[in-house]
């Protein structure tokens, strides 16, 4: 098993001034760093990977849906303006060795409203045909689309691995998988190593292991023996990887409700992350 600490846990957004963070987070003893991209044009990307390569890291890319990056939006420059950011993501994943690109790809964070079955109907299908699009970039540029089920504070559209999976069907590219967040699935799953068996080794491509209130994993009331043992079950090969907001933005904390530090300090909250990983995970 590989462990990873996004950037989210100290930065927002994640900048070439951020940098450092790459000997922190080596320091610590992760293999992997997951960039999360908020603005890709404050990235200085050749120094990254060199960096990267320097401190022994690996690297993956996470997404951040804001409102106009919304692939299911009634207006198309918005579909449109969240399928180019998608396709920026895959290429600069395919450019940082990154095998998967993650995220909400299928909505904007923070979209919640009851509306008719003929509104989903429509979203549901300008998502499809968006999703379909990105797949065949992800195909050319061989990294695989994780999409991550949001808890129902967060979004509308998918919040269990049961809808993720309908979706992912659907859609029915190899290009396009599953991404799990245990703390969104500690709140709409009845089980998470059940649903960590539903999803299986073929649809399961990355897990983000956090806590049930986003803190330091093993403080809470998640169900971290249950989710490795699922996990050896379906002999799964990816990383698992801590994502949470240390210093968050003024619009992900409001998109994520991030109100409180989650930890006595961002480096507290991976350094113990990690540990508890290590005896956990095998």
């Amino acid at each position: 098993m590989q462990f990873g600490a996004s950037t989210f846990i100290w930065v927002s957004p994640f900048t070439t001034n951020s940098f450092d963070l790459l000997y922190k987070v080596a320091d610590m003893g992760y293999d992997i760093i997951e960039v999360a991209v908020e603005d890709k044009d404050l990235i200085d990307w050749v120094k990254l990977k060199q960096l990267a390569r320097e401190t022994g890291l690996k690297i993956t890319i996470s997404g951040a849906f804001g409102p106009n990056r919304d692939l299911s939006s009634d207006e198309p420059a918005i579909r449109k303006n969240g399928l180019s950011y998608i396709e920026d993501c895959l290429r600069l994943a395919e450019a940082m060795e990154s095998p998967i690109f993650t995220g909400p790809v299928y909505s904007a964070v923070g979209k919640t409203r009851l509306v008719s079955a003929e509104r989903k109907h429509q979203e549901r299908n300008w998502c499809l045909e968006n999703l379909h699009q990105a797949s065949e970039v992800a195909r050319q540029c061989g990294v695989v689309i994780g999409l991550e089920p949001l808890n129902r504070f967060e979004t509308d559209m998918v919040n269990t691995a049961e809808q993720a999976l309908s979706l992912v069907r659907e859609v029915g590219h190899p290009f396009l998988k599953i991404s799990l967040d245990t703390f969104h699935n500690n709140i709409e799953e009845k089980s998470i190593p059940a649903t960590i068996r539903a999803v299986g080794k073929e649809l399961l491509c990355h897990v983000q292991g956090n806590e049930s209130d986003r803190g330091t994993p093993g403080t809470g009331n998640v169900d971290w023996p249950g989710i490795n043992e699922a996990l050896i079950d379906i002999g799964y090969d990816g990383a698992v990887v801590i994502e949470t907001f240390g210093a968050p933005s003024a619009e992900l904390a409001k998109a994520a409700s991030i109100w409180r530090p989650l930890a006595n300090s961002p480096d507290e909250l991976a350094s113990e992350g990690l540990d508890f990983y290590k005896s956990l995970f095998r």
